[in-house]
């Protein structure tokens, strides 16, 4: 079981995290791949380090644009499980970024 995150605890990590936004309810980020396969990759990497985590974003695709929505649903919520996985997403956007 994991904690909420308080709101100020989910602003101090999202002053953190770039291109992240939200709430306590959820944080989000949108994306933009240099084409659509590139997209694919990114996902199925995140998918991989979220299958590892057993934890699972929202995802949407929309041609070369995804968006990664996090929340931990058992908690109803933000928690640090969220920020963590946050974190790998960014990693992976990044290597992903010229592809």
């Amino acid at each position: 079981m994991a904690a909420l995150l308080s709101p100020d605890e989910v602003a101090g990590a999202l002053a953190e995290l770039d291109g992240w936004s939200g709430d306590t309810r959820e944080i989000r980020r949108t994306l933009d791949a240099p084409s659509f396969p590139a997209a694919i990759r990114l996902v199925v990497e995140v998918a991989k380090v979220a299958e590892d985590a057993d934890h699972h974003p929202d995802i949407d695709i929309r041609w070369r644009t995804v968006t990664f929505a996090l929340s931990t649903h058992s908690e109803g919520g933000v928690t640090a499980k969220d920020t963590a996985l946050a974190r790998r997403i960014d990693e992976l956007a990044e290597a992903h970024a010229s592809s």
